[in-house]
This record gives structure tokens, sequence and C-alpha cells, in this order.
């Protein structure tokens, strides 16, 4: 059984998701329960949480997902109305879809610059990108900048951000970050060839690097780009 506040709160956040796709602010949260604090509202959110009812989703801004109502959802009347209007919200219905923030933001590890040329150190150290999550897809990511001319033709500039999925396999054809020898880093296409591991470059000014099987890794494969413009 929840309280009234915490069905309050619920119906407020589902709500708003079905409106927008963007979980409300704690600071919108506060003003439609009318509570006096922010700190409130972490208690509420805490302990719908810990019921099963809502979960966050992890390293995102303002992302909060409706797992299930209440059975009593359909009985209870109370439900907080919207700041500053004297309409009421909608009576709630049972998620429909799970929420996908249109300004949602992950911050993923940036490990620095990464040759898209000849092979560069190992990269080492750590800072964080903002990344908008609809670059990305289910697993781990990290981003890398891009050092060098030798995938052009793939569309990868120099200075742009690899966004890349985190993975110790990957299939021919795919565009990987291979580290080779256990200590230089590059960005290439991979192919496998009798025996040998094969690492193309976008770019016809540049030659194919063949190496062992056992002097290449794979550290992750390509998901997005990421580009300023100055």
């Amino acid at each position: 059984m929840l309280t009234r506040k915490q069905h309050e709160l619920l119906r407020f956040i589902q709500i708003r998701l079905e409106e927008s796709g963007i979980s409300p602010s704690f600071e919108e949260m506060k003003e439609a329960l009318d509570l006096k604090s922010k700190s409130g509202v972490h208690r509420l959110i805490s302990a719908l949480e810990e019921r099963g009812f809502i979960r966050r989703l992890p390293n995102r801004a303002r992302a909060l997902e409706v797992l299930r109502q209440p059975e009593d959802a359909t009985s209870k009347p109370a439900r907080p109305a919207p700041a500053n209007s004297n309409e009421t919200l909608p009576s709630l219905a049972a998620p429909r879809y799970a929420p996908k923030p249109a300004n949602d933001v992950i911050e993923i590890p940036l490990h620095g610059r990464i040759a898209a040329g000849v092979p560069i150190e190992a990269l080492e150290g750590q800072s964080t990108l903002p990344v908008p999550a609809a670059l990305l897809g289910s697993g781990e990511h990290y981003a890398l900048e891009v050092s060098g001319d030798s995938m052009i033709e793939a569309g990868i500039l120099d200075g742009d951000f690899a966004l890349v999925k985190r993975t110790d396999t990957a299939h021919d054809g795919e565009i990987v970050v291979a580290l080779v020898r256990g200590e230089e880093a590059t960005l290439k296409y991979l192919r496998r060839e009798n025996g040998m591991i094969r690492l193309d470059p976008a770019n016809s000014a540049y030659e194919p690097q063949i190496y062992r099987s056992d002097e290449v890794e794979v550290q992750g494969k390509l998901a997005g780009l990421l580009r300023r413009y100055h």
C-alpha cells in the first residue's frame, strides 16, 4: 500500500511521461505535490524505487521509468494539480511504453585521442563527454577523439568523437578500436585473412596494416559519431 503522497507522485510522473516522454524535474514534482523542499521528493522517489514501482535510468539526467501501478490505482481519486493551473490531471492509464526522453543525455568516459592513421600510444587518462542517449544503444560505451584522416571515406574526420561500444569481439567489416601489440591504438575496419588480422583504412592514400592475430586486441566497435562545429 502506498501513502497518498507516494501515489500522487507516481501518477504525476507517469502522466508527464505519457504527455512528453520526459520525466518531470524535482522542482516540478515539489510544486505539484505542494512539498516544502526537494528532499521530500527524494524520499518519495526512493520509497517508490525500493517498492519496485519506478526505477532510475543509470547515468541519465531526469530519467525515471514507471514499472507498475498499485492495484488500487483506478480507485484513488486524489491526484496532484499542475502548478499554476486550475486544470486537473487526466486519469492514469497503465504504462504504454518505456520512456525515451528526447533531451536525455548520458555522460560516458572520454579516454583521449585515437589514431585514424598510424597507430598512436594506447590511451590513458579519463574525463567524460555528454552524449545524446539516442546516439547509443544498449551496452557500455566510451568516447575517443579521432586524430588523423585515414577514415575520411567512412565519414570519420579529424577531431570527431568516436562513440564506441565496449566489446572484445567484432565481425569482419566492422569499424573497431584495435589495440596493437598492447601499446598502440587505432580505429580501422577489421578483416581476418589467412590467419592474420588486417586493419583497413578508409582512405586510398593509406595501406592496410597486417598483424598476427595475437598482436591485435579488439577493445570496442564504432557505435556512432559526435562532431563539433566551431
